[in-house]
């Protein structure tokens, strides 16, 4: 079996048109041991140093249980040299008969200086086949965005949380979905992020049964960890969207204020503390606390509700990982647009 296959380097060094030949010669020397898997096409972007080697690794594990042509792509704005380079490479793993390797290829590009306006170009060139685009981008986007970029993109994937400026790049994303006339569906990591929590909350509310506490609410407290507060007022405008609730006072000191669709105040306070990206949850009613908190184990989320007739009795659930496999493995399986997330934006969007 070819180097190429067995570890998670870059790969083979190739000139950007013997990128085919490459492919088909890499399939060709494993035949018979080898299958070639694709059901999207993922495209990774960074200009942060080592960004290939980095997603080079992450790519590998996402393959595991994600079949796809992968381009990823490092950029280096700041060079005055002119350059672009190339690899092919492929992941592979065993079928669950353990007699054929199924396998991912990887494209992997340097862009240095200007020729970083060559990505639309060199990204379209080399997709497989009809096969749908995920475009994943782990900087914040530049104001002069190529809107030809957006002309295959079908899910434009990025984590809100690392960005310096909210309304700058909610605004760049909104104009790169206008461009690409709404077809692009928006995926932010920093959404899913709040997957578990947002299940394990919901649950409470299963029942009719449990729905008047909906026009009970009174006050909502989430900790959250340092770098994470744009998460906790996600879990907000989730709550805030799917309520009605609208903003009565803005956010002052960690705190701010709603009203429900009765006009009745619901305060919100968010504490930073060391730990998971969402801590301790807790929403109470007039009559009813209840708490979604980080089991001591870890990997798993302590839920409970009390009130003056009642004693908590905790129950366990699926705690978040924040690990960019697992977030990722959670976005590629979903289908569809976000529209929960978007009204959960518009809700709390004066905070961020």
């Amino acid at each position: 079996m070819p180097d190429a296959v067995e570890n998670n380097s870059l790969g083979q060094p190739v000139e950007i048109r013997d990128i085919a030949g490459e492919l088909k010669k890499l399939w060709s020397d494993g035949e018979g041991a080898m299958t070639r898997a694709s059901l999207i096409n993922l495209a990774v972007y960074s200009e942060k140093p080592g960004s290939l080697e980095k997603n080079t690794q992450l790519i590998a594990r996402i393959a595991e249980n994600h079949a796809c042509r992968a381009l990823v792509i490092g950029a280096n704005r700041e060079s005055n040299e002119n350059r672009v380079e190339a690899w092919v490479n492929a992941h592979c793993h065993l079928t669950r008969a353990g007699s054929k390797q199924i396998c991912t290829e990887q494209i992997s590009f340097l862009l240095e200086g200007p020729c970083i306006k060559l990505l639309p170009s060199i990204v379209f060139s080399h997709l497989d086949s009809d096969l749908p685009l995920y475009l994943w981008w782990q900087d914040d986007f530049p104001e002069a965005m190529d809107p030809q970029l957006w002309a295959w993109v079908d899910r434009l994937i990025f984590d809100s949380q690392s960005w310096r400026d909210f309304a700058t790049q909610m605004r760049l994303v909104e104009t790169a979905e206008q461009e690409a006339k709404q077809r692009i569906i928006l995926c932010d990591l920093n959404w899913t992020r709040l997957d578990k929590v947002r299940y394990a909350i919901a649950q409470f509310f299963d029942h009719p049964a449990s729905h008047h506490h909906f026009s009970e609410m009174e006050s909502v407290t989430v900790d959250f960890a340092p770098g994470f507060k744009s998460t906790a007022i996600f879990l907000i405008g989730w709550l805030a969207a799917q309520l009605k609730w609208k903003t009565n006072q803005q956010q002052m000191n960690g705190s701010c204020r709603f009203l429900d669709a009765n006009n009745q105040k619901i305060d919100i306070e968010l504490r930073e503390k060391a730990g998971d990206p969402i801590g301790e949850v807790v929403l109470k009613s007039r009559s009813v606390k209840f708490c979604v908190t980080p089991a001591k184990c870890g990997d798993l989320l302590e839920v409970s509700r009390s009130g003056d007739s009642e004693t908590a009795q905790p129950q366990m659930m699926p705690a978040q990982s924040n690990s960019p496999v697992d977030l990722m493995t959670q976005e590629l399986l979903r289908g569809g647009p976000h529209h929960i997330y978007l009204r959960a934006v518009r809700s709390v969007r004066q905070l961020l």
